[in-house]
């Protein structure tokens, strides 16, 4: 006995008229809303910003609802990696991403380079780092704002 099996064409049919449509990313979103923002959820967001686990750190620092005094501790962190995930929030106040774009790590920098939110002055630095990665994804990003 076979495993394959064959549909004919009015079973394929049916099946494409059956299948769901593709949502858009809004759509999808108000379908499953995000749950609120709480006094609790802020309370745990400090106590993990001093775990020491650093891809604990990494998560606060990711974090769009991580208070600016938090996310101001973390632009000071000693691991690399907790201050690149800073800098590639979207969400990172922008004193912090001017902060960052003077990082000794140049990923730390690279992801300053790339966030959408850096502001042109801190662009322009970026523009005389030392590090040929920077300078690449500066070019990237250019391209990218032209389109």
């Amino acid at each position: 006995m076979s495993c394959i099996r064959f549909s004919t064409p009015a079973q394929m049919k049916q099946l494409r008229q059956l299948a769901p449509s593709m949502l858009t990313r809004e759509q999808a979103a108000s379908l499953h809303p995000a749950p609120a923002v709480t006094e609790s959820k802020i309370r745990r967001l400090r106590i993990l910003a001093r775990d020491p686990n650093p891809k604990i750190r990494e998560s606060v620092a990711s974090s769009h609802h991580a208070p600016a005094d938090v996310l101001a501790a973390l632009a000071r962190d000693a691991d690399d990696g907790v201050r690149a995930c800073l800098a590639r929030n979207e969400h990172a106040p922008i004193d912090l991403l001017r902060l960052l774009c003077s990082d000794r790590s140049e990923a730390v920098r690279g992801w300053v380079a790339v966030n959408a939110r850096t502001p042109a002055d801190a662009v322009h630095l970026l523009g005389i780092d030392s590090s040929q990665l920077v300078h690449r994804l500066l070019e990237w990003r250019e391209e990218f704002v032209r389109g």
